[in-house]
């Protein structure tokens, strides 16, 4: 491009400026700035031709990384123009001044603790070279990135419509058409956009960033199985069948399966007490695990080896109050920890083999590595998931499809559900896992939710009944499934109190917990809306207090009692299907009793 704005010549320089050190270190500057301790300051220089992908790349990266807890700004070549630089045309002696400002800016970004990312075509390695001066001068890490699209691929897509003019003479010293740009020769990583998605771009500059020390290994939440490599198998087994073993229960066997399968990432095992009283007493594991060794064993089958065994006292009624905020023995997994052994055992899990219940529903038991990779042969670039424990009536139904037609409205193009039915332990009065999965069918069948854009799986995890809590344990395991939205819903994980029959947690806590929860960054909280069934409309819709007579609460308790006598709730509560479901389930109750 070309300009007529002119270089200033006569600029008096001062003499007596001298440079001022801050009182704040790096390092003391690091411990606050993001939620990741550690000074991670640094600038990724993306440079390449004008179409190349430069600016979808930073503010991708810088979305990726700040949902991760990394504290990232991304500066952008137009938008640096619309500002900072609105002074400068496109003479070599502006586009000099132009990219010199951006690395002195970069470099402040990256000394407050940041990693800046530059999005410039800066197509002149002279230019390059001294932005890189510029950090390094001041002990400031910099990582050139080419991105490396072929010039037909960038005329091509010609989002701006500048290689159009460049062509017809419009435009006078266009990087690519009719002013040279000069690759870089050694860059430390190079992107092809012309061959690899926005996502496998991104991942290639986090590796980069890991390998350099910026990005802690382990912040980005990949899926920690705890499986014995396939080479390894024959050896483990073999050590296995000479070690004692510790018996477990079918409780126990839900929690090895949720460690096996890396539901609980970074955890390598069962806690130990150091990773236990972080948990119980602060609420986050603060810093990785370790390991451990022993046999779990169930119905004589051995199933993981336990490295290294840490046993500890069980504090029972401390660990109770803490996690429930309660030690009524009624409460029904309370109970179980009642009743359960003094001490508890901690280790790293080496486990033999996939965990199968051989119920007709394995299949629908995904792991958090096949779901992530279901949701990439979708498409999926919005993942909401909804964890449930009840039978899905219309008015969940209405939150879930409001939340994808939210996310359409936002510019995602191809939202996708997981919905997610809890499938380990629940209380004797909730409906059993395989009837709830038949109902969930039936909604789909129906058509109530979209089966092309629904993924239906199973989380293996025990239901606790532990409240805002819990809640948090659900969101982030969906978390580390691919999710970045969940649905909250009224008293999540709540129950009646066993004794006063009264919610036992304030039914809004739970979705305001998590809106504030340290370590569930990279996921956003979609909160429930309270619907009702509508009288007039004949249907669940949003409730509106305005028109409140209008609007008929049907509680769980009056659609059991309902579904147990056989009679049918009022049109457009749930799908007739659906609900066919649950009166077979309450009658095959009654004929068994």
């Amino acid at each position: 491009m070309s300009g007529n704005k002119k270089q200033r010549t006569d600029l008096q320089r001062s003499t007596n400026v001298v440079y001022q050190a801050h009182h704040v270190s790096r390092s003391k500057r690091g411990q606050i700035v993001g939620t990741r301790g550690g000074f991670r300051g640094c600038t990724v220089w993306l440079t390449g031709l004008s179409g190349a992908g430069k600016t979808t790349i930073g503010f991708a990266l810088e979305e990726y990384l700040v949902t991760h807890g990394i504290p990232c700004y991304s500066l952008d070549g137009d938008n640096i123009r619309h500002g900072l630089n609105r002074n400068l045309g496109f003479t070599s002696t502006d586009r000099e001044e132009n990219i010199r400002r951006i690395a002195e800016v970069a470099k402040l970004f990256a000394d407050a603790g940041l990693v800046c990312i530059t999005s410039f075509i800066s197509p002149f390695t002279k230019d390059r070279d001294e932005g890189r001066k510029i950090h390094e001068g001041s002990g400031l890490p910099f990582f050139e990135v080419f991105i490396n699209a072929p010039l037909e691929v960038c005329e091509e897509r010609d989002v701006k419509g500048l290689y159009k003019k460049a062509r017809a003479g419009e435009i006078k010293g266009f990087t690519g058409i009719d002013s040279d740009y000069e690759k870089p020769e050694a860059p430390e990583l190079v992107l092809k956009t012309g061959e690899s998605s926005v996502n496998e771009c991104i991942q290639q500059v986090v590796d980069l960033l890991k390998e350099q020390g910026i990005v802690p290994t382990g912040v980005m939440e990949e899926v920690n199985e705890l499986f014995v490599c396939e080479n390894k198998l024959n050896l483990a087994i073999a050590d296995a069948s000479t070690l004692p073993t510790i018996s477990l229960t079918k409780l126990d066997l839900q929690w090895v399966q949720v460690l096996a399968e890396g539901w609980a990432t970074p955890l390598k095992g069962f806690m130990r007490e150091r990773e236990y009283l972080q948990v119980l007493h602060f609420g986050t594991l603060l810093d990785g695990g370790t390991i451990n060794l022993s046999v779990p064993i169930f119905k004589g089958r051995r199933v993981a080896i336990l490295r290294n065994p840490e046993f500890y006292e069980h504090r029972k009624e401390e660990r109770c109050s803490r996690q429930w905020g309660t030690n009524c023995p009624q409460h029904p997994y309370i109970k179980m920890v009642m009743e359960g052994g003094d001490w508890l055992v901690g280790g790293d899990l080496e486990v033999l083999e996939r965990i199968k219940w051989n119920d007709g529903l394995d299949q629908y038991r995904l792991t958090p590595q096949e779901l992530k990779q279901k949701f990439k042969e979708m498409r999926a670039d919005a993942i909401f998931a909804f964890q449930l424990r009840n039978p899905v009536h219309n008015g969940h139904a209405l939150l879930m499809q409001d939340t994808k037609r939210r996310l359409l409205e936002r510019g995602y193009k191809r939202p996708v559900l997981l919905l997610h039915p809890l499938g380990g332990w629940t209380k004797d009065d909730d409906v059993p896992l395989d009837w709830r999965m038949k109902q969930h069918a039936a909604v789909l069948e129906e058509g109530v939710l979209d089966p092309a854009s629904t993924i239906v799986a199973i989380f293996p995890s025990p239901m606790m009944y532990a409240g805002p809590t819990e809640v948090q344990w659900h969101c982030r395991a969906r978390m580390i499934a691919g999710a970045n939205f969940y649905i909250v819903g009224r008293d999540p994980a709540g129950m009646p109190h066993p004794l006063t029959k009264q919610d036992l947690y304030e039914p809004t806590h739970g979705s305001k917990v998590l809106t504030m929860a340290p370590g569930l960054t990279s996921v956003e909280i979609i909160p429930f809306r309270v619907a009702a069934y509508n009288k007039v409309k004949k249907g669940m819709h949003f409730y509106d207090k305005e028109r409140h007579s209008e609007f008929d609460f049907i509680s769980g308790t009056r659609m059991r009692k309902l579904a147990r006598s056989g009679e049918n709730p009022p049109d457009g509560f749930m799908a007739p299907k659906a609900w066919k479901v649950l009166t077979e389930y309450y009658s095959s109750i009654q004929k068994d009793q």
